[in-house]
């Protein structure tokens, strides 16, 4: 019997390694940025066609290669950063394995053209599915021009899977925006299409957070200082009014480098506590400076986890460090007893002299008696009993004939079953409104409660889904148009959207920059700010993606509805708790909300008997 194991080609075995390390263009991006950074280049600009489909070129000023490094940088596991296995645990750089370039040259076409500093010849390298296709003197500026174009050219499957040109390209400007948060000392710059898309001049951590996000953010973040021996926090939470439901600016960075930490995060939350509604998220911006052998960074393929030596003391230092940073703002509130516009308050001092103190005079009505009703100076005031039940009858009358008004009222009509236990097949007993946000009503299965807020999110996605999918929708014209700025991440996804809000009733006007004008909004939503709504929305399509038409119109859909559905505390007439009803059991799903929440909660009649044995 023949050997059957045998050592995969290298170009195989590159392919494999590319499938962890490079999943898609943003991976391209971030790879090649780091490398640059890396190599000390002080400019670096990013060149983006079709989303990374077409070109992904980044240009750097850094120290660039010799002929040699340049063969040999493509060869897998080959790297400058580190010598030794002790190197990984000291390590200052942002690449280090040596799998990035050999990656991306196995799935792509790639062209290199390098100059070192001070050498009057560069090289130009073209590769293509890691074989070496050109290699040539050339004359090139100083640093790098890395060119990776038709990505996975030789891996179908996938480039098949590849996302839509408008997601690829928002993960690309989250790679970028990552990078460029924790290099304010690089210039950076980013074009899509030749159009550009991020100009970031050198600049300190402030303003690199205010020119990526927009100068509103300026006014909404507190510093965060804290240094011990174990680390050194540094960088700016959210003010609690600036917190929101989705869409938070949330980034943690240790040593220069991006990650995730869901433990780190719950610290921050804790400090937010009962601060910041439920649901709700602060913005923060947390930069950890500590030593290198405390942390290991390779334990995944992206380096975005990273494992912490002293994660316990770390966490707790976070925690007080937020916590002080809002106490400081005023966040926190508290007593000042050292005020300067302190009101004064008279104090009684017994030395004082020439104080003549008065005893207070009492006035008594000898003559008065209070059993007297024809007294001249103080006669009682008759009361009319009679006129305390004037029309009671009346109204126990009407309340009689309202009840039996709704007895009598048809119950196909009312309701439509739709549930395979009938248990709405029987309701015409009256509705009470409990605290303003519940409906109590009897049902076939028992007592329902029904959370009228949610019922009535779940009546209204119904309708404005409808009106998406037929393309129908009247628009209210809004008296004074409100200017709503994006930031390049949510302006990526405008052009999937911008159709479904025409047809529901949005009208919007391109002003450029990423700003557009709220001209109209959908009937019904005049009382609703149109910023948050069409925020709401965006970043809520965001969360989602955009690669299915329906999924987006349910998005919107569910924006619409939770804006406008009736605020729980609101009262509601029998009329209109019965409509209510009735509406909400004619919906193909009466018992959740489109995002996964009860709408109704049934108490049985076996429960209710075992409450009163």
């Amino acid at each position: 019997m023949s050997d059957i194991i045998h050592l995969l080609p290298d170009s195989i075995a590159n392919q494999i390694a590319a499938g962890e390390v490079i999943q898609r263009p943003a991976s391209v991006v971030k790879e090649l940025v780091e490398n640059a950074i890396d190599a000390g280049a002080a400019n670096v600009q990013v060149n983006i066609k079709d989303a990374g489909r077409t070109l992904i070129q980044v240009v750097d000023d850094g120290k660039g290669m010799s002929e040699t490094d340049a063969r040999m940088a493509f060869e897998r596991h080959a790297t400058s950063k580190i010598t030794t296995a002790d190197d990984l645990f000291s390590l200052h750089t942002m690449g280090f394995r040596g799998e990035a370039l050999a990656s991306i040259a196995a799935v792509s076409h790639v062209e290199l053209r390098t100059r070192m500093r001070g050498s009057e010849l560069g090289t130009r390298l073209v590769l293509a599915g890691s074989v070496v296709q050109e290699s040539e003197a050339d004359a090139c500026n100083e640093g790098c021009i890395f060119s990776v174009k038709n990505l996975f050219f030789n891996v179908p499957a996938r480039r098949k899977f590849l996302k839509s040109n408008e997601t690829e390209f928002r993960n690309i400007i989250t790679e970028f925006e990552r990078i460029a948060l924790v290099n304010p000392q690089v210039s950076l710059s980013l074009h899509h299409n030749d159009t550009e898309i991020y100009n970031l001049p050198v600049s300190g951590l402030r303003q690199r957070i205010i020119n990526i996000y927009g100068k509103a953010l300026n006014q909404k973040l507190l510093t965060l200082e804290a240094d011990s021996s174990l680390v050194t926090i540094s960088g700016f939470v959210g003010r609690p009014d600036s917190a929101k439901k989705r869409g938070a600016l949330q980034y943690f960075f240790v040593n220069g480098r991006f990650m995730k930490h869901p433990y780190f995060h719950k610290a921050i939350m804790q400090a937010y506590d009962q601060l910041i509604p439920v649901g709700e998220m602060p913005n923060y911006f947390v930069y950890f400076t500590l030593d290198p052998a405390t942390i290991d960074v390779n334990i995944h393929p992206t380096k975005t986890e990273i494992k912490f030596e002293n994660e316990q003391p770390i966490w707790q230092i976070l925690m007080a460090a937020t916590r002080e940073s809002l106490a400081k703002s005023s966040a926190i509130p508290s007593i000042d007893f050292d005020v300067e516009d302190a009101i004064d308050i008279p104090v009684y001092n017994p030395v004082q002299e020439n104080t003549n103190f008065k005893a207070p005079q009492i006035q008594v009505n000898s003559g008065y008696n209070p059993f007297e009703t024809s007294s001249s100076s103080y006669k009682r005031s008759e009361f009319d009993w009679a006129k305390l039940y004037k029309g009671f009858e009346e109204d126990r009358a009407s309340v009689q004939l309202e009840q039996t008004s709704l007895n009598e009222f048809p119950q196909e009509e009312l309701i439509e079953t739709n549930v395979s236990d009938k248990m709405f097949a029987e309701t015409s007993n009256p509705c009470y409104q409990y605290k303003g946000r519940y409906i109590i009503t009897s049902l076939k299965s028992g007592l329902a409660l029904i959370d009228q807020h949610r019922a009535h999110v779940r009546i209204l996605f119904d309708r404005y889904l409808d009106n998406l999918r037929q393309q129908k929708g009247a628009s209210q014209q809004v008296l004074f148009p409100e200017i709503i700025e994006f930031s390049v991440a949510e302006a990526a996804i405008l052009p999937t959207l911008l159709d479904d809000l025409h047809s529901i009733g949005f009208d919007l006007s391109n002003l450029g920059n990423d700003s557009y004008a709220i001209n109209g909004l959908p009937s019904g939503l005049e009382n609703v700010a149109p910023l948050t709504l069409l925020r709401d929305i965006v970043d809520r399509a965001i969360e989602v993606g955009s690669e299915i038409k329906e999924e987006i119109r349910k998005t919107i859909a569910l924006s619409l509805a939770k804006a406008a559905a009736i605020r729980p505390g609101k009262s509601l007439s029998n009329e209109e708790m019965d409509h209510l009803i009735a509406t909400l059991f004619s919906s193909p799903e009466s018992n959740l909300t489109p995002d996964g929440k009860t709408i109704i909660s049934m108490l049985t009649d076996d429960e209710l008997e075992k409450r009163f044995k």
